[in-house]
C-alpha cells in the first residue's frame, strides 16, 4: 500500500505543467507550437532561454518536492526501503508529467522531472547525470541524446549501486524491483523520444543551443483564433 501512496504523492505533484502555465501566463499554448511538446526544451525554443530554465526548475522542483516528502513522511516507519518508496514517488511525478489526466493525458517528456529524481535520489547519482547529460550536451548540442543516455547511465549505476550495498537495507528482491522500476522509467523515456531517435538516426535532429537564438515565432492565442476565423 505505502508504494501506491507514494507513487499517487508523486503523481499530484508531477501535475503542475509548468510549461503549459507559463505558456498560459504568456498568451499562448506550448503544445501548439514548436514540437508541441510541454516541456523546458521545447519551451526554451518558443519562448527563449529564459523560459526554458524556468520550466526546468519548475520541473526539477515538483519531482524534488515529491521524493523530498516521501522521504520525510516515511523515512521512519520504512528506513530500510526508503529509496525504493522515493523511487516510487519520483516516478509518479515522472508519470504526472508526462500523462497529466487534465490535458487529455498529453505532458511532456518526463526529462527534467527525472532530473529532480537524480538530484534529490543519491548524491552519487547527481555526478553521473551531470557528466553525462552536459558532456553530450555541450558538445553535440542534442538534448535528445544527452537525456537518452542519461537514462541509460541512469538504470545502469542503480544495479551497480544496488548490487555494491549503496541501498543497505532492501532485500534482493527489493532491489530487483528498483531495478524493473527504473527500468520502466527508462523505457517510457525511449518511447517518449522514438520519433527523436528516428531523426538521431537519420542525422537530422534538431539542435538546441543556450546562447543562440532557438526561439520559434508565435502569436498570442487570441490572435491564431482571429486568423483561423478568418
Amino acid at each position: 500500500m505505502e508504494r501506491v501512496i507514494c507513487l499517487a504523492i508523486g503523481y499530484v505533484f508531477g501535475l503542475f505543467q509548468t510549461a503549459y502555465f507559463y505558456g498560459k501566463a504568456h498568451g499562448i499554448d506550448i503544445r501548439q507550437h514548436g514540437s508541441g511538446n510541454a516541456g523546458s526544451t521545447n519551451t526554451l525554443r518558443v519562448l527563449g532561454t529564459k523560459a526554458g530554465l524556468i520550466v526546468l526548475a519548475g520541473d526539477c522542483l515538483k519531482c524534488m518536492a515529491a521524493v523530498w516528502i516521501v522521504r520525510l513522511t516515511f523515512g521512519r516507519m520504512y528506513p530500510d526501503m526508503v529509496y525504493l518508496l522515493c523511487l516510487y514517488a519520483g516516478a509518479g511525478a515522472i508519470l504526472g508529467h508526462n500523462y497529466p489526466f487534465y490535458m487529455n493525458f498529453k505532458g511532456g517528456k518526463g526529462i527534467a522531472a527525472t532530473a529532480g529524481l537524480i538530484l534529490s535520489f543519491h548524491p552519487y547519482f547527481i555526478v553521473m547525470g551531470v557528466a553525462v547529460f552536459f558532456g553530450i550536451f555541450l558538445t553535440t548540442h542534442l538534448v535528445s541524446l544527452g537525456s537518452l543516455l542519461v537514462y541509460a547511465g541512469f538504470v545502469v549505476e542503480m544495479i551497480i549501486c544496488g548490487q555494491s550495498g549503496l541501498f543497505a537495507g532492501l532485500t534482493q528482491m527489493q532491489l530487483y524491483e528498483m531495478y524493473a522500476l527504473s527500468g520502466a522509467l527508462a523505457g517510457m523515456a525511449y518511447w517518449k523520444h522514438r520519433e527523436n531517435i528516428a531523426r538521431l538516426a537519420h542525422g537530422n535532429e534538431r539542435k538546441t543551443y543556450l546562447l543562440k537564438k532557438n526561439k520559434v515565432d508565435v502569436e498570442p492565442e487570441g490572435k491564431q483564433d482571429e486568423e483561423k476565423e478568418n
